[in-house]
């Protein structure tokens, strides 16, 4: 019986087939490539996305920065306007002539047919006007004049007009009066300011709250702010407030709010004094002119030519919640307006109102976060919902007018807003779809063209391997992974000597980098980063200087002067250990250090000085010893700074900031020796550090203040 045969040597290990290399290399290429394809796409994504958002608020942004100019510069205009007015010698002479007259009137005994149809105008038609546009029941003898100067003129110049613009055309009503002299001399001229400064009106007012003219002649003409029917109105605040001034020039502004006399339709006012030679004679106010306000707001109806779109608008809200100004939606479609308003929450009185009187001044109510933001004194941008529910990008902020609580928001809703994304979109897939396609037949031909060098290593590793008679590993299988198996078995002994070479090349090289960076930036960069940086808000700088050093090499040979200059940096970089600095960079003559930078510190600006101490005590030393004069001019600065590693062929560790310019400028500014630290560094040092003024440097947020660190008779170094 024939014996069975044995396997001699080393046992034939058994192994399945698996995938062969060309099929590996493929499968991790298509699954990398389109995964990271992937991956790019919806990074870009993301980040297009707040990118074109970003945009679309930095353009709100700006818009509502125009516009708040403008409305500032308007009403800048408007309280100059009324200031000058005021100081005119027409105003002074107007107000006695007037105020003259109104008194004469008042001290005659009423018409009682005169009287008689003030009453019945009072009741039967301003009761009934009154009661169209509030929508409220009026009791007309409420606001019936109750003087005989008020009875007379509204006799004669009020009721006899069937508008506001017959009655502003008369010049006299021709009752030989002395009121009606005054006015026929000093009319035209109000009127015409009314007109070309486009105010709703222009009253004159005495020193007892009586509107002793009107240009526009309403039933507020001769009643008295103190006593009459409207003395809660906001024309008797800002009247009373200027008055109690007493201020020449002074201009009180007024909100808006309802207006009686203008048939409950918002009125904001502006008063001024008026006197002469201290005297003060009276009031000027003028009703802040709405049609301005809207226009510099809506932009004259220009929407698109500046950048507010099919959908943007800019309005202003008062303290009250509601608008100040008029909404586009209203102008542009008020059926759409009033239907998106109520379904929003307006109540449908206050929707219907604005669409009658054709302006959504204190009907529109605005609530939301933006402007409880602006109301507080913040100014941001947001996305909310707005007044007629759309979700909006929104910028909002304060309005910048003395004497108005007023806010300013500009906005443009977030569908018009974001198509630019949805384009974007549609391109980013598109591109990434066609990158996919791109990519999966470039990994078909770069497999091949792996596997054919790894096929080539096979028969070289053969070769390398032929002088060895070490131990034999039968990979079993025929694929090309077994074939690099056995190769890599006849080279694993040289390969074993050569690695431990390697490590060792390694090792020095790795000493050799943590000596120019830190360990974590180290350690990245053998990762392969290539943009390595790291940003620091506690770090104080010191950026040192060897003055003298410079004289000293020229009278030495080059290998001298470096072997001193390495001799004090030695010194300095022991000094830099012992008090937690890390040394940053060095120059022939320089050197940057930080504290706190790779290690928080705490204490860092008080270590930075005391290295800085230590600094110029080494100098000192090293001049007594070698017989030479080198002394230490240091700048030090704390704050935020960025440390990295610049280049990629030439690595090179460094760092900046503010706080590494300012402390290269404190002590680049000085021409005399010495530790200069900013104001920054002073206050948080201890007492037990001297610290004199050294004058003041300028920077771009303005002046900053430099102090010179006295330097102590003996400096104990920490450990």
């Amino acid at each position: 019986m024939a014996t069975p045969a044995h396997w001699v040597g080393t046992p034939r290990v058994r192994t399945r087939a698996g995938l062969s290399i060309y099929s590996i290399l493929l499968i991790m290429l298509l699954s990398v490539s389109v995964l990271s394809s992937i991956v790019v796409g919806i990074i870009g994504y993301v980040n297009g996305t707040e990118a074109l958002r970003a945009i679309a608020y930095e353009k709100l942004v700006e818009i509502r920065e125009n516009r708040a100019r403008e409305v500032s510069q308007l009403f800048r205009s408007i309280e100059n306007s009324v200031r000058l007015s005021a100081l005119n010698d027409t105003s002074k002479a107007a107000v006695r002539a007037f105020t003259e007259g109104f008194d004469e009137l008042d001290a005659q005994d009423p018409d009682p047919a005169a009287s008689a149809a003030v009453d019945a105008y009072y009741r039967d038609a301003f009761a009934a006007d009154l009661e169209a546009a509030t929508g409220e029941d009026v009791d007309g003898s409420a606001f019936a004049p109750r003087g005989a100067a008020q009875t007379y003129l509204q006799n004669h110049y009020v009721i006899p007009y069937d508008s506001w613009e017959d009655a502003i055309v008369t010049d006299d009503a021709g009752d030989g009066s002395a009121w009606s002299a005054a006015h026929a001399k000093y009319h035209d001229y109000y009127r015409t300011m009314t007109e070309l400064q486009e105010y709703e009106d222009v009253l004159m007012l005495d020193t007892e709250g009586n509107v002793v003219y009107t240009a526009y002649k309403g039933v507020d003409l001769g009643t008295n702010l103190f006593d009459g029917p409207y003395r809660l109105s906001n024309l008797a605040v800002a009247y009373r407030e200027a008055m109690d001034r007493n201020i020449v020039g002074d201009v009180v502004l007024a909100d808006f709010a309802s207006y009686g006399p203008s048939l409950g339709a918002p009125a904001g006012w502006a008063v001024v004094p008026i006197a002469d030679d201290g005297e003060v004679l009276g009031a000027l106010a003028i009703e802040l002119p709405i049609e301005r306000i809207d226009d510099v707001m809506t932009v004259a109806g220009e929407w698109e030519l500046n950048g507010l779109g099919a959908t943007g608008e800019t309005y202003l809200v008062g303290s009250d919640g509601t608008m100040r100004s008029v909404s586009r939606a209203l102008l542009d479609d008020a059926e759409a307006y009033e239907t998106d308003a109520v379904a929003a929450g307006l109540p449908p009185a206050a929707a219907a109102l604005a669409v009658n009187n054709g302006n959504t001044l204190l009907n529109q109510a605005i609530a939301g976060t933006a402007v409880t933001r602006a109301l507080a004194g913040d100014s941001g941008t947001l996305l909310e919902s707005d007044y007629l529910g759309r979700p909006s990008l929104t910028a909002y902020a304060p309005l910048a007018v003395d004497g108005l609580d007023w806010v300013i928001v500009a906005q443009e809703t977030e569908r018009e807003a974001m198509v630019p994304v949805e384009d974007f979109t549609r391109n980013l897939i598109l591109s990434t779809a066609a990158m996919i396609i791109f990519v999966c037949v470039l990994s078909l031909v770069l497999a091949q063209v792996f596997v054919r060098p790894l096929r080539r290593l096979k028969t070289a590793a053969q070769r390398i391997a032929a002088g060895d008679e070490g131990v034999q590993v039968d990979a079993g299988s025929s694929d090309e992974l077994a074939d690099v198996a056995n190769a890599f078995n006849d080279m694993s002994h040289s390969l074993q000597v050569k690695s431990h070479l390697i490590a060792q090349q390694e090792k020095a090289n790795e000493d050799l980098i943590l000596s120019f960076m830190p360990e974590g930036m180290a350690s990245r960069y053998k990762l392969g980063d290539e943009a390595i940086t790291q940003d620091s808000d506690d770090v104080t700088v010191v950026f040192a200087d060897i003055v003298g050093f410079e004289a000293l090499a020229l009278s030495m040979s080059s290998d001298d002067a470096v072997a001193r200059l390495n001799d004090l940096i030695r010194a300095f970089d022991e000094a830099a250990e012992r008090h937690g600095v890390e040394r940053v960079r060095t120059t022939r003559q320089s050197y940057l250090a930080s504290c706190g930078l790779a290690t928080p510190r705490v204490d860092n600006a008080r270590r930075a000085v005391e290295f800085a101490l230590e600094l110029d005590t080494i100098l000192e030393r090293y001049s007594t010893q070698q017989g030479v004069s080198l002394t230490l001019r240091a700048g030090l600065d704390s704050g935020k700074v960025t440390s990295g590693l610049i280049g990629r062929a030439r690595v090179v560790y460094d760092m900046w900031g503010d706080a590494v310019n300012l402390a290269f400028r404190v002590q680049g500014d000085s021409d005399e020796p010495g530790i200069y630290i900013t104001q920054r560094v002073a206050e948080r040092l201890p007492d037990s550090i001297t610290v004199l003024p050294a004058g003041e440097i300028e920077t771009q947020s303005g002046g900053q203040r430099v102090w010179k660190v006295e330097a102590p008779s003996v400096v104990v170094a920490e450990g």
